[in-house]
């Protein structure tokens, strides 16, 4: 569908001579991209254009922003920038009055506008199965779950949203972005289809996850998310602790996952107690500031084979 869309709006537009040479630039215009797992894809989607300077706001080994304050840093670089792009979905929590009164002109581009097949928070972060969609007022985190990037289908949506958007505050650069969203999204759903396929072949699809940042790849690949180990703010309780292994136990989990950013000792002690394995997932939040434009997909494949390590295939 997207791709009958974008071949068809560029037909047209080439055809009544909207879209000027490749080569021309949008002089002097300084965007701004809050998370790195959006920095790297309106990186592939502004790719080539010229007079454009990308930047990472946060730093890229930042991970996720949740209670994130703005630094003096920060409003410098805001100050300076013409257009900020934002994951959305609630992950900058410090926009609003910070960022106008750093730069009350600047554009705020939602990578995640018109997406609606977003899931909220699991209702229970440390005591067991949640079904993607639940919500509890009562955990660390409660409204939509803003990880979409960690998903490929989502990237891929998040990539054209992020051209459609940009080629109207720059229409001179619409069909570079078009031509760069859309191949930038045909290599990501193929991503996706090899990850869904995988998820079938999967022996065991009952996992444990942190804080709920695999829920969109869970929901991807057809897992089961038995437990959610809480990892912002204090550790789970020796009680907490030893009601998820239980029910780890009676679920059946094949494994449980930690991701970078965060300590593995509390995953490492609740697989030893409910004899399972542990493995490190990488979710794409970080990264090093030179990362390659296929970071994504190197990531992700790195996944796959620890899933199909550690779950075992049919």
């Amino acid at each position: 569908m997207y791709k009958k869309w974008v071949l068809l709006t560029l037909t047209i537009c080439s055809a009544l001579g909207l879209f000027p040479p490749v080569g021309s630039t949008w002089a002097g215009q300084t965007v701004l991209v809050s998370t790195f797992p959006i920095y790297q894809i309106v990186r592939n989607v502004t790719r080539e254009r010229e007079g454009m300077r990308v930047d990472l706001m946060l730093p890229s080994q930042m991970g996720c922003t949740h209670n994130y304050t703005l630094t003096p840093q920060d409003m410098h670089k805001l100050a300076k920038a013409d257009l900020l792009v934002i994951n959305g979905h609630g992950m900058e929590e410090f926009l609003g009055a910070p960022v106008k009164k750093a730069n009350p002109e600047i554009r705020v581009l939602d990578s995640s506008t018109g997406i609606q097949e977003v899931l909220q928070y699991p209702g229970d972060q440390v005591h067991g199965h949640t079904e993607p969609g639940r919500h509890d007022e009562g955990h660390e985190h409660h409204g939509v779950n803003p990880h979409l990037f960690v998903s490929p289908r989502m990237t891929a949506r998040i990539a054209l949203n992020i051209a459609a958007e940009l080629s109207k505050i720059d229409p001179d650069g619409a069909a570079i972005y078009f031509k760069n969203a859309q191949l930038y999204a045909e290599t990501i759903n193929k991503l996706a289809e090899d990850m869904a396929a995988l998820g079938r072949r999967l022996k065991n699809k009952r996992i444990v996850q942190p804080h709920g940042i695999f829920d969109y790849l869970a929901r991807d690949m057809g897992l089961e998310i038995v437990g959610v180990v809480r990892t912002h703010g204090q550790e789970p309780s020796v009680a907490e602790m030893m009601q998820l292994i239980k029910i780890m136990k009676e679920k059946g989990a094949g494994a449980i996952f930690t991701e970078p950013q965060y300590p593995e000792k509390t995953g490492a002690t609740l697989a030893q107690e409910a004899g399972i394995p542990v493995a490190l997932l990488d979710p794409a939040a970080i990264g090093p500031e030179d990362a390659p434009l296929t970071h994504y997909e190197m990531v992700m494949r790195r996944n796959m084979k620890i899933f199909e390590s550690v779950l075992g295939t049919k």
